[in-house]
């Protein structure tokens, strides 16, 4: 009888065995989980980190030329209405996320990055050739906005497939693009603005982004299709309650940091503790800093955990705003800005990593995050116009104090959220990993 049993059970554990055994190279591997590397993986990141590197890296470019649209060489706006530019730009490539999710989700990934491609350099095209402020507002709020668009969602979305324990890190490597285009975007701008003009440097920024563009449009590569086509719209985000704490800690963070990205080189020049051409080398300088806080903290957030790392990072963001109060030198300029820079990386690494982590169907991660992005675009109306009609709500003088109080509070009540957050998945354990 036990003979017989064995030899039952024979087939059964002959069969496990096989499924089971290690590969020559290593253990066995589920054929649908992330290979955490490889060349195919680490492409992916490369395709990101250039597609990041022509969006982000390009909105973050536009406080110089907010400086250079407040000297009137283009057009006389006041600085609530110059901000509107940049604002409707960050709004648009937000705004859209939902609807490209969607797209993204049903495998359209080459058509969104050529599309986005053309709309980015065409805009840049259009951009050249404006003499009037509607025009700037229709080429690069909009036209720009909805190439970067194209570009953004699917630069985030197309590594989480890829990898698991390493997807901090991985996400981190490619949001530094943001921080290398918001370095060398403003430099080329300052140097060649008063050599060429304009027109031929907005252009030489296009022609730039062209170039880069063809390498995602190479290597970029979806690992899988969804099972099924989902709505355009994931309504199941309207009760996810942690998810929309999520995006509205978010929120006030990028806010918040939007004051200091659109308005930091105007607050040198305009505040005479830097020179007009010092202070265009200020956004270089924050983007430098901000390379470092893109990486690092996505490394401990792998360890410890997303919302562990964001709690004292958007405390700390609050405070160096804050700082800028003290500022009467071209020494504290630079420290408040290198100090910011570092931590603003924070709410543009971190938040793919905290709506992966409220959404529990991955499947329907594209069409989440894009909706978490299109309410997310919206800060850019408080971060922009806000804060410039703040800044000059007493017509008589630039009220400085005003705007970076209005600044350094939203990342501080972006804490507390988070720190909700952090108590209602966590609890009040210490060591627990959220």
């Amino acid at each position: 009888m036990a003979t017989n049993q064995e030899a039952s059970q024979t087939p059964m554990a002959d069969s496990a065995a096989e499924k089971g055994k290690a590969s020559p190279s290593g253990p066995a591997r589920r054929p649908d989980s992330p290979p955490n590397g490889g060349t195919a993986a680490w492409l992916q990141v490369v395709g990101s980190w250039f597609m990041v590197f022509n969006t982000m890296g390009i909105i973050t470019t536009f406080g110089d030329y907010q400086a250079y649209y407040e000297r009137g060489t283009l057009f006389h706006q006041t600085s609530s209405n110059i901000s509107w530019i940049g604002s409707i730009q960050s709004l648009v490539v937000f705004a859209i996320g939902a609807v490209i999710g969607h797209i993204y989700d049903r495998g359209f990934l080459k058509l969104l990055i050529l599309v986005g491609t053309f709309g980015l350099v065409f805009g840049h095209m259009m951009l050249s050739l404006c003499t009037e402020y509607w025009q700037a507002v229709l080429a690069q709020g909009f036209v720009i906005g909805l190439g970067s668009g194209c570009l953004f969602v699917p630069a985030l979305a197309v590594v989480q497939p890829y990898f698991s324990s390493r997807l901090g890190l991985a996400l981190g490597l490619a949001s530094t693009g943001s921080s290398l285009g918001g370095i060398l975007y403003p430099i080329i701008f300052i140097n060649l603005i008063d050599k060429v003009g304009f027109a031929w440097t907005t252009r030489t920024i296009g022609f730039i982004a062209l170039a880069t563009l063809m390498v995602p449009i190479a290597v970029s590569k979806m690992r899988s299709k969804p099972p099924a086509v989902r709505k355009v719209v994931d309504w199941t985000v309207f009760k996810d309650g942690p998810f929309l704490f999520c995006v509205l800690g978010c929120f006030l963070g990028y806010a918040g940091s939007q004051v200091a990205f659109f308005y930091v080189p105007y607050f040198g020049e305009a505040s005479k503790w830097t020179t007009g051409s010092q202070a265009l080398y200020l956004l270089p300088i924050l983007n430098a800093a901000s390379s470092i806080g893109r990486v690092l903290p996505n490394w401990l957030a792998d360890k410890v955990g997303a919302v562990n790392v964001i709690i004292p990072g958007s405390a700390l963001i609050g405070i160096v705003l804050f700082c800028n109060l003290e500022v009467h030198n071209t020494a504290g300029g630079i420290c408040t800005t290198v100090f910011f820079g570092f931590m603003s990386g924070l709410f543009v690494a971190t938040p793919p990593l905290l709506f992966m982590l409220f959404t529990e169907d991955k499947t329907k991660l594209g069409s989440r995050m894009g909706v978490a992005y299109a309410m997310l675009g919206l800060a850019a109306l408080p971060g922009g116009p806000g804060a410039g009609a703040v800044l000059q709500h007493d017509s008589s003088r630039l009220d400085w104090t005003a705007a970076w109080t209005f600044a350094g509070i939203l990342p501080l009540v972006a804490c507390l959220v988070f720190c909700f957050l952090r108590i209602k998945r966590g609890g009040f354990a210490l060591r627990a990993k959220v």
